[in-house]
């Protein structure tokens, strides 16, 4: 586990010269670090304040480093995206459960039927594939399952991930 010391020195050394940890929140994935001018740190005054950066996440297991766009870290979501977009976790299928129990219990039109109307997004011959990879007991693959969520007018940015595994 990385301790709140290293986090603080990991961050300040080379990724921000200019500013300051100002705070620090332990979080499930490691550490929240808020950064500020090094000025406002001293003086307080809201002159040199800097605004819009977001939060750096160290990890807690192994010391990379994340930085999380303001407008993505104030969304209830980050968790998951972090999860998803640096972790690899794939997100859940909306669908599966239904789809799997219509194709068992109704057979593969019905199942289709379901996943186009709730998946618009898929073309027909996606929807079969996905229908397809069911029947035959294995999991559809990653880019249809992505297809049969709802897709964002805005999306957030995306966690950048700034160096890897600390030594």
């Amino acid at each position: 586990m990385i301790s709140k010391e290293r986090a603080v020195q990991l961050v300040e050394e080379p990724w921000i010269p200019e500013a300051a940890v100002h705070h620090v929140k332990e979080h499930a994935f490691g550490w929240l670090l808020v950064c500020q001018s090094v000025e406002y740190v001293r003086s307080g005054d809201p002159a040199h304040l800097l605004v819009g950066s977001g939060p750096y996440l160290v990890d807690g297991q192994d010391g990379s480093i994340h930085h999380i766009p303001v407008t993505t870290y104030h969304r209830k979501d980050w968790e998951k995206l972090y999860l998803q977009q640096i972790k690899g976790v794939r997100p859940p299928d909306p669908l599966l459960a239904a789809v799997r129990t219509l194709l068992r219990h109704d057979g593969t039109v019905v199942a289709l039927r379901h996943l186009r109307r709730h998946a618009p997004r898929l073309t027909l011959w996606q929807a079969k594939a996905y229908v397809v990879a069911l029947r035959s007991g294995a999991e559809p693959p990653e880019e249809l399952v992505h297809l049969t969520q709802k897709e964002e007018l805005c999306p957030p940015l995306p966690i950048e991930t700034l160096t890897g595994p600390a030594r």
